[in-house]
């Protein structure tokens, strides 16, 4: 492992100390930026601690949950510890009717139960280097958008390839500050990722989607797998031979709880921010993208809702499918209202003028980057449109219009497959498509595409649709029942036992003159012939724009506190525990008890319904060792700056100790993935003492509760032996 840094990575970021709260900072430079800082909001750990590459450190306990998600390892025995929404479509999978373990929940109550999970991985990060100088290697500035990327491409796969790793190791190479800086991730991960115990949705996801992104907020919103291992306890595909993995590194549980001002640590993997965009660009998303978007999916969502709530297999099948759709829509509305009532675009335009301000006091600077802004601001306007239509394309035929997806994946099968491949690709595209149908239903599936088709061709230009919209019969208008009857009713998409038949008996030309096959190939030849080619063309230059921005603002604005965005990486950021001011007249608390789940409590009612057995030991105040003060905490504040991606990660006390789980943000501050501020930001997180209640009185999986070490460091006990249960009893497969 390189030992030193690079030191265009220093002068980028040594300037800057953290604030309480603001930035995803890379761990390995933790020492350098932000230990004394994190020290004086009360942190008791060295940066060491948190990031080492040569003893166990809190990093060999986060996870990286299939490739999405955040989570962590809480036993040595390789309990895995993240989101029930994370977990949520392994949970899905493994549940029908007759056992729906979305609804009652799952525990294994022996080893032998714990559930596989196909294409379920877990990646762990071994060491993280800086390879700035590597990558950039015979770059110049007089290059084109596309010489850059081809030369930084080939040292990429140049260095990928003299590096020196562990066969079971892979290597990630990830931008940073717009391309002006290259990281290196050596990774380890484990193909055997084993369902081990989820609540019910009732408490995993109480509230659902009207409490989503909401405060008070009173979810249990965690689920439990296991990492398994080979003989080596390195990483194997699925055998009943492997073993649990033994970790480097595993999170003792805290039981002191938390009060306000108390020291927090989000360890994870942020997944994409934007905040050094200009503000014609935020207000672009504001006032243009984001409005699209919600548009959108609330036509999608409202066709989803009424038929969840008239059929509860439907509700099954498409539980999993609306609370995707319905997260990002209500992101979208509350990051739009909060770079509203957070002016942001007028905070950018102030920096702005600051920025333009400083370059005209320096020649040589106004020089080189004196119409950057003026130039970006043009070509913005040059985009908007295109980057609309691309987001109908996207939204969609990719995402809510279903039928296209086999489409798509016979599309992609036959793409790869011929004569002497076709029998071994062919069982892996059945197995998709078989999961697919499982929970498909074209009658729900026709009105979306009835409802978002009118969308659509109400407001992209016909020149970017499909040919066969373009066909001679469609020139008086677009009837929606007719072409919902045209493409569903004739369709071998709608019937999925022919066409796995079709594919088994190799007959290519019947399913690809299938007339929703053969509109799904103009949808995308429309796409990647002509809506894309003008959308790039004009993003290149953007992006290169965006880079040249990024290191003009850290070279004309160096007292500035400036920190990479996420990118789906590894980060630490850090806050306190805090409440905050919604609006006028309201002060929201940092924390709720089981109190508030009670009271929201409806029965029947899907978000608000409860399992009798947690009403019982309510009544009993049956709490354990989990209680404070007579009460049952459930969920808590912190003023750290998360995002997607964040879900599921640990949330670590002061001390190096598991506290909580990250699952939401605030409403009111889901625009800090481009304009953080302090005052309303908020994440949320799942207290511990719930998960472990929940775990051990609830479900009665005194088994893994025995795994978990608990401490007290509040109190300076720095370990104590797991909580033993006195008492022997038959374990079983429980649902309640």
């Amino acid at each position: 492992m390189r030992k030193f840094l690079f030191p265009v990575l220093i002068s980028f970021l040594l300037p800057f100390t953290a604030l309480a709260g603001e930035g995803m900072w890379l761990p390995f430079l933790l020492g350098q930026l932000n230990e004394a800082d994190m020290q004086s909001l009360g942190m008791k750990m060295s940066a060491e601690d948190i990031y080492s590459v040569n003893k166990g450190s809190l990093k060999d306990a986060i996870v990286h949950f299939n490739g999405g998600c955040s989570s962590s390892i809480i036993s040595p025995q390789g309990l895995l510890l993240t989101n029930h929404h994370c977990g949520y479509s392994a949970i899905q999978t493994h549940s029908t009717l007759q056992n729906n373990y979305l609804q009652d929940g799952f525990w294994a109550m022996k080893q032998s139960d714990e559930l596989k999970n196909e294409n379920l991985v877990a990646t762990f990060i071994e060491r993280i280097e800086d390879v700035t100088k590597d990558i950039l290697k015979g770059v110049t500035d007089k290059m084109t958008t596309k010489e850059r990327q081809d030369k930084t491409s080939q040292n990429i796969e140049a260095f990928k390839k003299a590096y020196a790793k562990k066969k079971y190791e892979d290597i990630l190479i990830k931008p940073f500050f717009k391309g002006n800086q290259y990281i290196l991730f050596v990774t380890i991960t484990y193909k055997d990722v084993r369902l081990v115990g989820a609540p019910p949705s009732a408490i995993g996801k109480f509230g659902a989607d009207t409490d989503n992104w909401e405060w008070p907020r009173h979810t249990g919103d965690f689920s439990i797998f296991r990492i398994y291992a080979d003989k080596n306890n390195l990483p194997a595909k699925y055998s009943p031979d492997n073993q649990p993995l033994k970790p480097k590194h595993f999170l003792p549980v805290s039981l002191d709880g938390v009060e306000t001002g108390d020291f927090t640590l989000i360890y994870g993997f942020p997944g994409r921010t934007n905040e050094y965009l200009p503000s014609f660009a935020v207000k672009q998303v504001q006032d243009v993208i984001d409005p699209a978007r919600i548009e959108i999916r609330e036509h999608a969502l409202k066709i989803l809702d009424k038929a969840m709530r008239n059929d509860p297999n439907i509700r099954l099948q498409y539980s999993s499918k609306y609370a995707r759709i319905a997260n990002y829509w209500k992101k979208w509305i509350g990051e739009r209202s909060g770079l509203i009532r957070t002016h942001a675009v007028e905070k950018k335009q102030k920096m702005e003028v600051q920025f333009a301000e400083r370059l005209a006091a320096k020649p040589a600077l106004n020089q080189k980057y004196g119409e950057l802004l003026a130039d970006m601001d043009y070509k913005y306007q040059e985009i908007e449109l295109l980057a609309v239509y691309r987001e109908y394309f996207h939204e969609l035929f990719f995402r809510h219009i279903e039928i296209f997806k086999p489409a798509n994946s016979l599309r992609r099968f036959f793409a790869k497959a011929n004569d002497e491949n076709y029998k071994e690709l062919a069982p892996d595209t059945k197995k998709s498509l078989e999961r697919f149908y499982k929970d498909y239903q074209p009658t729900v599936d026709r009105d979306v595409f009835k409802s978002l088709m009118q969308l659509y061709t109400d407001n992209v230009c016909t020149a970017y649709f499909p040919n066969i919209l373009l066909e001679d019969r469609f020139l008086e208008g677009y009837d929606m029942e007719q072409l919902a009857t045209e493409f569903y009713d004739n369709s071998i998409m709608t019937q999925p036992k022919k066409l796995l038949k079709l594919i088994d008996e190799k007959k290519i030309d019947e399913i690809k003159n299938d007339p929703v096959y053969r509109l799904f190939m103009d949808i995308v030849d429309a796409y990647s012939t002509r809506l894309n080619p003008e959308y790039q063309a004009l993003k290149a230059p953007i992006d290169s724009m965006q880079r040249q921005y990024m290191a003009a603002l850290m070279e004309v604005l160096p007292e500035k506190k400036f920190y990479p965005d996420a990118n789906g990486t590894m980060r630490v950021t850090y806050g306190q525990v805090e409440g905050y001011l919604p609006k006028d007249g309201v002060q929201y608390l940092p924390k709720t008890y089981l109190d508030g789940v009670i009271a929201k409590y409806v029965p029947g009612d899907y978000e608000f319904d409860l399992p009798q057995h947690l009403l019982d030991l309510y009544a009993a105040k049956d709490y354990g060792q989990y209680a404070e003060n007579g009460r049952l905490p459930v969920n808590f504040l912190g003023s750290n700056h998360t995002t997607g991606g964040n879900s599921g990660s640990a949330v670590i006390d002061a001390y190096g100790n598991l506290i909580g789980l990250n699952f939401d943000r605030v409403w009111e501050g889901t625009m800090s993935d481009m304009n953080y501020d302090r005052t309303i930001c908020r994440n949320i997180m799942v207290d511990i003492r719930y998960v472990m209640w929940i775990m051990d009185k609830y479900a009665g999986a005194k088994r893994l509760v025995d795994e978990i070490q608990f401490v007290h460091p509040k109190a300076g006990m720095k370990s104590k032996k797991p909580w033993k249960n006195k008492t022997t009893k038959k374990r079983r497969k429980r649902k309640w």
